[in-house]
């Protein structure tokens, strides 16, 4: 029977558990129905089923996979962020003590505190993930260099859409089914695309696509559209655990844009099947199909630094890793027995359906005795980002929101004391911008109290010790310092220099991201600052499909996009009337602010990106020629299912960290 042909009528093979039913009028083709159950837990009480007899205290037992020196790598990893934070506001807190304490000294003091607290974390895990990866100890061993035999276990690859480009999204999936194929492990993978999209076009897309795919596919390729898109993504999941769940061993969760080499994927694969009672693990992706000059600053940026920061993420998180959810893999019988989730009760934010569901999966999972892990240095696994700074922000207010929420889980029953480390971190990576403004406010009220001193207007040449250039410069030296580790890292290993275009060309890129963070930093954090005060007055962020292409914005539709970053700026520089011999030490802050239009016009202009690309700018490995003498490697760029005449190409997009 030919499976690809139309039929009107559902088909049923109950003795071949592959063989899919095949609906043309639902457009939906499917597995046999395999149940499994899948409660939702309460994080009022300790409730978990599966893998053995699981007590509530399962948390606190250490897994076989976690590091036999996981207590000291923590007490090196909190002590030193802890030290740090104190030698660095020591300074500042003596000049203020020096001329006696104010009021609003105390308040510039704790902020700056709070702040240095969390960007000491930073640098510390940072120099941790240094030391990593270059004396190659303290490694996570769960996934194992060398070949990778094929595995005797099921693993589903699941995409869930909602409104994206169809041929693009099916093209990633297209390029990994290859991948596999080429390994020899078509029949260890079923592919399914589990769209919530609404729109009946965007449906139909879908459908042609899979249909397109299906074709040419050596692994099984489903598709299946919901009704009702409750809980959105976490629904869409949950729904087919519950469907199809107990046919499977394991599913990998790829986003729209991501990508993953067939060889990662048999990693992950045999890592679980070594490895029983890992629940999850997490690979590090990087980011590929930049096109703008904001999103291939994004690339190179996770290229470069990202590998360090994941390194020293998985030394001193073990076994109690988080999961970003896409580009991980799981085991579904833990995942159906610990990871419902449920709905929270109160307002929103922090009510309501679980939105950044990742990180709570993973300390659900842990809650349950499960290991979950970070794959740190498993290569091929990449996804996208967004290509305007417009477009990045709408992702990071959904974002904002979600990670907001995980506050009122801190004291959830039952969850290892590390989830709870990660849900105060995640959160804190928003909290942090609107800390920074008020310090920001506060500090130019400190100096608004003294007359204009206009013999150290030149502080940015010959800087006179205050406590706000102080703590100004003391931040800026450990924001870049996990910049200058990846460098470092690159510049000390002779074949990877020559993939980046060698020292020259890796010094001048990395100068020039470092610059545009720089500008697009106060803006972030004008933006974000506004978008966590909305998130805790209870505004819902709402569930907007993510754009991935690049669309030409002029200045004038930029401004109009960002007014309130503009108002900030403008807001400040007001200020500055009463102290202009100050309008230097604020200008890397204002001057930003007050462009942001201008800025964002130019920073989501393809054709910038497009001419910068040509001359190297930015330029990641996978873009450069292959060096002479480096081993051949896959190409990391996703490619699109081939579209009807009448169809536009589908342009390719990009991602952002």
């Amino acid at each position: 029977m030919d499976m690809n042909s139309g039929l009107a009528v559902r088909l049923t093979q109950p003795d071949d558990p592959i063989r899919p039913f095949f609906d043309e009028t639902a457009r939906e083709v499917l597995p046999r129905p395999a149940a499994l159950a899948m409660p939702r837990q309460r994080l009022t009480a300790v409730r978990t089923q599966g893998f053995g007899a699981r007590t509530p205290d399962a948390a606190d037992v250490t897994p076989e996979t976690s590091p036999v020196d996981i207590a000291r790598r923590r007490v090196i990893f909190f002590g030193s962020t802890l030290a740090l934070t104190a030698l660095a506001i020591s300074t500042p807190a003596y000049i203020f003590i020096h001329d006696g304490f104010m009021p609003i000294e105390m308040v510039a003091l704790t902020l700056l505190g709070v702040l240095l607290l969390a960007i000491s974390a930073w640098f510390v895990n940072a120099a941790v993930g240094l030391v990593v990866l270059t004396t190659g100890k303290g490694r996570d061993p769960v996934c194992l260099d060398g070949p990778t035999p094929l595995p005797h276990a099921r693993t589903a690859l699941l995409m869930p859409l909602y409104h994206e480009d169809a041929a693009a999204a099916v093209g990633r999936m297209a390029r990994m089914e290859r991948s596999l194929a080429a390994l020899g492990a078509e029949r260890n993978f079923d592919l399914f695309v589990l769209s919530d999209s609404r729109r009946d076009e965007v449906a139909e897309a879908e459908w042609t696509a899979v249909q397109a795919l299906r074709e040419t596919a050596l692994c099984p390729v489903y598709y299946r559209r919901r009704a009702e898109n409750h809980e959105r993504k976490v629904g869409n999941l949950s729904e087919w655990v519950r469907r199809f769940g107990s046919a499977y061993d394991y599913m990998v969760v790829a986003d729209a844009d991501s990508s993953m080499s067939g060889a990662t994927l048999l990693k992950l694969v045999e890592a679980m099947e070594r490895h029983p009672g890992v629940g999850l693990i997490q690979t590090t992706p990087t980011i590929v199909g930049g096109t703008t000059l904001f999103s291939r600053a994004s690339q190179f940026a996770v290229k470069l630094y990202g590998r360090v920061a994941g390194a020293g993420l998985a030394w001193w998180c073990g076994s109690e890793a988080t999961y970003w959810g896409h580009n991980a893999i799981i085991r579904i019988e833990a995942f159906a027995a610990c990871a419902g989730l449920p709905k929270l009760k109160g307002r929103k934010p922090f009510g309501g359906h679980v939105m950044s569901h990742d990180v709570v999966e993973a300390a659900l999972l842990r809650r349950g005795g499960w290991a979950v892990h970070l794959a740190a240095d498993l290569p091929d696994s990449h996804e996208e980002t967004p290509p305007s700074l417009a477009d990045f922000m709408v992702r990071e207010r959904r974002w904002a929101q979600g990670n907001l929420q995980h506050l009122s889980l801190v004291t959830a029953p039952g969850l290892h004391w590390i989830n709870r480390v990660q849900f105060m971190m995640g959160a804190m990576a928003y909290l942090a911008s609107p800390l920074w403004l008020l310090s920001v406010i506060v500090g130019l009220a400190i100096e608004l109290q003294s007359p204009a001193d206009w013999d150290s207007f030149w502080y940015v040449l010959a800087p006179k010790v205050t406590p706000f250039l102080w703590a100004s410069a003391l931040c800026g030296v450990l924001l870049l310092g996990p910049k200058l580790m990846g460098l470092a890292l690159v510049l000390s290993r002779p074949a990877e220099r020559r993939a980046f275009g060698g020292a020259a060309m890796l010094l001048r890129n990395a100068a020039t991201e470092a610059l545009l963070s720089a500008i697009t930093a106060p803006i972030l954090m004008a933006r974000n600052s506004r978008t966590v005060f909305e998130a805790l007055i209870g505004r819902d962020s709402g569930w907007a499909p993510q754009r991935r292409t690049a669309e030409a914005l002029t200045a004038r539709e930029g401004i109009r996009q960002h007014q309130w970053e503009l108002g900030v700026g403008l807001g400040l520089s007001s200020a500055l009337l009463f102290r202009p011999d100050l309008c230097l030490v604020f200008a890397p802050i204002l001057a930003p602010l007050l462009c942001t239009g201008p800025l964002s016009a130019l920073l989501s202009d393809a054709r910038i990106g497009a001419r910068l690309k040509a001359k190297g700018v930015l330029a990641t490995p996978e873009e450069l020629p292959e060096p002479a003498a480096a081993t051949p490697r896959e190409p990391a760029t996703p490619w699109t299912l081939p579209v009807a005449a009448s169809e536009p190409t589908p342009v390719i997009r990009l991602v952002a960290s």
